[in-house]
């Protein structure tokens, strides 16, 4: 069996991410592994079909990914205190972007989360874990903290 040297752990930066910090450690612990955070900011591409002029755009997103820069090292400062986990935040598709960076940073396993979203709602929005399940050539836990109770 193959060990799991590099964790990668997408974010959305959201209170439930917080809960799923635990199995993350927990892994990493176990395996001795380096922990790789990864927050993906949507592109704002499909509001040009509506005349958005193109350099609000680009500022829009750019605005974006700094704020989202500052929530990350948020994140970690509460989550995971006096470690140093490699991390990145990128704009682009979510599910893509995963993959990019499992290829680009030889990530061993990755722990994503579930929304549990049903219905219309996950229609909508797709399933980021499910995807990422179908597509990885890795292996994927993938972790409800709905249904769990943390460590």
């Amino acid at each position: 069996m193959k060990e799991f040297k590099q964790i990668l752990f997408p974010t959305d930066l959201s209170e439930i991410s917080g809960k799923m910090v635990p199995y993350v450690k927990m892994m990493a612990d176990k395996f001795d592994a380096d922990i790789h955070l990864l927050f993906v900011c949507r592109m704002f591409e499909s509001l040009k079909s509506i005349y958005v002029p193109h350099p609000s755009l680009v500022a829009m997103e750019t605005e974006v990914l700094k704020a989202a820069e500052i929530k990350m090292k948020e994140f970690i400062k509460e989550f995971f205190p006096g470690m140093k986990p490699h991390y990145r935040v990128v704009l682009g598709d979510t599910v893509d972007e995963i993959m990019n960076y499992i290829s680009k940073n030889l990530i061993d396993l990755v722990i994503v989360g579930t929304h549990g979203r049903k219905g219309l709602e996950r229609f909508i929005f797709g399933s980021v874990a499910k995807s990422v399940f179908q597509r990885s050539n890795v292996p994927v836990m993938i972790i409800n903290p709905y249904m769990v109770e943390c460590l």
